[in-house]
């Protein structure tokens, strides 16, 4: 008796069941079944970025890495195609330009209006409990930055700072601590110190005065979406949206450092919707990966930022290899223009 079921693997067009040898059949079923699972999981994640939500363990962490999510996507069409599952063809393909639509860059452009006042060229570094500080020393100093934002710069990495590149920046706003806790905001203009942003791994925050013109200074580091910390990392992202939609109105503003979060968490994006722009994106750079180190350029996504509230425009941005991290350091060129 011919088989009517619709489960995954069975032919729709090619005859009965009875007219394709059982050693077939079982190969069909059995990739149906594989491109299924493959699938169930692609779209669990893509339901959640449809939703605007990060949910929980383990989508923030699969949300990281939501472009590669076109391979097991792109394996389960595969499948499908050789099962001769064709709902299954559907499903892949819808997943696949769902994937394609949320690839593209997230955030507008922007094109200030005002007169150009200042350029800036500004640096955003994890250096790893410290381990790269003699890196980080180099690379300023090679590149000459106006601005530096430190994450992870433990009681060594900031007597270091202080010392090797006194000279060069004498202002400075830090919270002291060790391991990750530690952070630090060097400029060459003066600072008037400020409250940083609340949480448990130190966030500066200050005021420069460029060239008489206050810029807003602050430097992001929420807990990473570790399994057991998602609330902890939702919060404090939160509390840096926040920040940025209470200073939304105050001027220009800067807010910078290891996000541990990319443009596909939904948390990371309504601190965007606050109406800051990613410096990188507007750069040409929206998708280059700044971490893992291990594995980047080729794979790795694209946690640390240099977020501008509109005065600014952006007109180059690098990402700076330092041996001893596991974060390749951002360093984006941006000029302010008059409100």
């Amino acid at each position: 008796m011919s088989s009517t079921r619709t489960s995954p693997g069975a032919s729709r067009s090619s005859g009965s069941s009875a007219d394709v040898p059982a050693g077939r059949r079982r190969g069909r079923l059995l990739g149906g079944w594989c491109a299924g699972l493959l699938f169930a999981g692609v779209s669990v994640v893509m339901g959640c970025r449809t939703a605007d939500t990060d949910a929980f363990t383990p989508v923030p962490q699969l949300l990281a890495f939501l472009p590669w999510l076109l391979v097991p996507a792109g394996l389960g069409l595969l499948l499908s195609l050789l099962s001769r599952w064709w709902t299954g063809l559907v499903w892949g393909v819808t997943l696949l330009a769902l994937l394609a639509w949320f690839i593209e860059p997230y955030g507008k452009d922007n094109e200030p209006v005002g007169a150009p006042v200042a350029r800036l060229r500004v640096l955003a570094s994890n250096v790893e409990f410290g381990r790269a500080t003699d890196e980080l020393i180099a690379a300023v100093r090679r590149e000459k930055p106006d601005l530096v934002f430190v994450a992870e710069c433990e009681h060594g990495c900031q007597a270091a700072v202080a010392r090797e590149l006194g000279g060069g920046y004498p202002h400075r706003r830090a919270v002291p601590g060790g391991t990750s806790v530690g952070s630090v905001v060097l400029s060459r203009f003066p600072l008037t110190p400020t409250a940083g942003v609340p949480g448990r791994m130190g966030m500066p925050g200050a005021v420069a005065d460029v060239g008489g013109h206050p810029v807003r200074l602050q430097l992001a580091h929420p807990e990473p979406p570790l399994p057991r910390q998602v609330a902890v990392w939702k919060r404090e992202l939160g509390r840096l949206r926040d920040f940025a939609g209470r200073h939304r109105d105050d001027g220009p503003l800067i807010l910078a450092g290891d996000f541990n979060a990319s443009q596909d968490h939904a948390a990371f994006r309504r601190i965007l919707d606050t109406g800051l722009y990613d410096a990188a994106r507007l750069a040409g750079s929206p998708r280059e990966p700044s971490w893992p180190t291990r594995t980047t350029p080729a794979f790795g996504v694209q946690i640390d930022h240099v977020l501008v509230s509109e005065e600014f425009s952006a007109s180059r941005a690098r990402f700076l290899d330092l041996p001893g991290t596991d974060h390749r350091s951002l360093l984006v060129d941006v000029t302010l223009h008059r409100s």
